[in-house]
């Protein structure tokens, strides 16, 4: 068959209603294509490339106060009386006992507040996740993205002039960069739905989550190293670093990048053909309007909300207060503590992609069906942390065994992003950015209730191991919940509130396979 002869000319009509099939032969990936038009770098790894690094870059901007924090408040240890049988684990080194070791900081923060400035940023999050969504289904993903990763980079490059102004300037401007970024990911979600079938996503979505991992990864450790060097006067300098590397991003983000398939200059006609080929389960060029009833009254729409928020609430609190717990528990010094932060998001990273291809494996070999990939990855990625957690409330002050506990904690998450992560596109590809938007706005509500959560807690025993024990036993119940509810109400089929208004209205008779796509509460 000729690739280059139009869509139309290989679809053949089935049954009365008016619903199309593409042939196999277009279905095909162009990488498993004979001849001229074999794929060596399709348009749409380019794009994953990008999209791996925008995160990446956000990610960094959002994390490196964790550590930036640790200087900037400061920190007090006490050796105690230097056995582990009590609430405070002993001082490691040689510390003499009763002595205190002190980091002075620059500003004089008490954990309720340091709380606060770490939640500030979702504060702003929450606000523009829907608006993001929708944003990019009027505009395109590219713009909506590409401004969120820019804007917040500027942010950045301000925040030490606005710390050493006042704290409430310091907490505004963490507040305008969660705003910036809050678009960011329904607009990823959108372009996901546009450049890739189901069948890819397994494989495709780690690669490109993978992104706020090795930001994670990179930000930690790098963070601490200079603040311990004093670069650029120490903590500043992470700040200034992340940001000017956002702004750079923007470039090739900007000149290599497109909305569509069909508007893309140097796409191939085979890998056009590929993706036109899945229209069903691909994002349409046209904006469909919201069926909010049925949305909120759809069982698989709540399943998305459940998870999201349940999910976001563990990974948030170590996201914000690993390093706090690992300078105020296991006592580890800065630099070695930003390098420990970034280990379990380095597993998270890895096993994510691992899990990702064998997932794709057992799908392509008709072992899986999506939706049992969907649920499989997702109890993984929350009923196996949550026992991790509970585990790390009994390795008292053995630093080394706590590491692993966080490492399972956060690695065996990796699996989300072939599971839950997917789930907004899988049932509404034409509103995946919305649905994301609403979504992570529930999820993104936890980015301040978990840290809030935690300073309440802790506050005025960040060292004490009772307070932290609480702190992961409510975690891990959150995932347990959450993750039985989306497992209960999800489903991995287009929901017929996807469609334009017209077409739902057009199908007087629905099938009984379509019909019973649609789970309602």
């Amino acid at each position: 068959m000729a690739s280059g002869l139009n869509l139309t000319d290989h679809m053949q009509e089935v049954g009365k209603e008016g619903i199309y099939v593409v042939e196999d032969e277009r279905r095909k990936s162009p990488d498993s294509t004979n001849g001229e038009e074999k794929e060596r770098w399709a348009a749409r790894y380019t794009l994953v490339v990008l999209m791996f690094l925008g995160l990446g870059v956000e990610y960094s901007l959002r994390v490196n106060l964790s550590i930036a924090i640790v200087a900037m408040a400061g920190t007090t240890k006490t050796s105690g009386s230097g056995n582990s049988s009590g609430d405070v684990c002993p001082v490691k080194g040689n510390a003499t006992d009763g002595e205190d070791q002190n980091i002075e900081g620059e500003f004089d923060w008490d954990e309720p507040t340091q709380g606060l400035i770490l939640g500030a940023f979702f504060y702003g999050y929450t606000c523009t996740n829907l608006l993001g969504g929708r944003a990019s289904e009027y505009l395109g993903g590219r713009l909506v993205l590409g401004l969120g990763a820019v804007l917040s980079s500027c942010i950045a490059l301000l925040s030490p002039l606005c710390a050493r102004t006042s704290t409430g300037l310091f907490v505004a401007s963490r507040v305008a960069m969660g705003i910036a970024q809050g678009v960011s990911l329904p607009a990823v979600n959108s372009i996901m739905a546009t450049w890739f079938p189901p069948e890819e996503k397994a494989k495709i979505n780690p690669l490109v989550y993978g992104g706020m991992q090795v930001g994670t990864v990179i930000s930690l450790p790098v963070s601490g190293w200079l603040i311990s060097v004093g670069f650029l006067g120490g903590w500043p300098s992470v700040f200034y670093v992340f940001g000017a590397l956002g702004i750079l991003w923007g470039i090739p983000w900007f000149l290599l990048t497109h909305d569509r398939p069909e508007k893309h200059p140097r796409i191939s006609r085979a890998e056009l053909s590929y993706i036109q080929g899945h229209q069903e389960t691909v994002k349409k060029a046209e904006v469909v309007s919201i069926s909010w009833r049925e949305i909120a009254t759809s069982g698989p729409m709540w399943a998305c909300i459940f998870m999201m928020t349940g999910g976001s609430f563990g990974f948030y609190t170590l996201l914000t207060e690993l390093p706090t717990y690992l300078a105020n528990i296991q006592h580890f010094d800065m630099n070695s503590s930003g390098i420990l932060s970034a280990l379990p998001y380095l597993i998270l990273w890895v096993f994510g992609i691992l899990w990702g291809i064998l997932m794709d494996k057992l799908f392509s070999k008709g072992v899986l069906s999506i939706r049992a990939v969907r649920r499989l990855s997702t109890a993984v990625a929350h009923y196996l942390p949550a026992i991790a957690l509970l585990a790390l409330c009994f390795v008292n002050c053995d630093s080394t065994l706590a590491m692993v506990m966080l490492c399972m904690a956060l690695g065996f998450s990796g699996a989300s992003y072939s599971g839950n992560a997917l789930s907004e596109q899988d049932i509404a590809p034409n509103l995946a950015g919305t649905l994301l938007g609403i979504t992570n706005t529930f999820g993104s509500a936890t980015g301040f209730l978990a840290p809030a959560t935690v300073g309440a807690i802790t506050s005025g025993n960040q060292e004490s191991l009772a307070a932290w024990r609480l702190v992961f036993i409510i975690t891990a119940l959150i995932y347990v919940v959450t993750c039985t509810l989306y497992i209960w109400l999800m489903s991995a089929d287009v929901q017929p509130w996807n469609e334009p208004k017209r077409d739902r209205e057009r199908r007087v008779a629905p099938s009984a396979s379509y019909g019973s796509n649609q789970t309602r509460w």
